[in-house]
């Protein structure tokens, strides 16, 4: 029996500009925050969903490490 690592989405403390969501968001992914954080304002900027999602996900998201 194989013991599997459950990924959870948290808000990143060590790596945060705001609150933490593409930081956390990022590591969930495994990606570069940086890739995020440009994804997040590009859809911040061209419509308001970018703004609704990251504000869900500061509300619903616990603090991580």
């Amino acid at each position: 029996m194989e013991n599997k690592e459950v990924k959870k989405l948290t808000r990143s403390m060590s790596d945060k500009k705001i609150a933490g969501v593409c930081g956390g968001l990022a590591k969930y992914l495994n990606i570069d925050p940086t890739v995020v954080r440009i994804i997040a304002l590009t859809a911040l900027i061209c419509g308001s969903i970018g703004f609704w999602v990251y504000l869900i996900i500061w509300i619903c998201a616990p603090e991580g490490e």
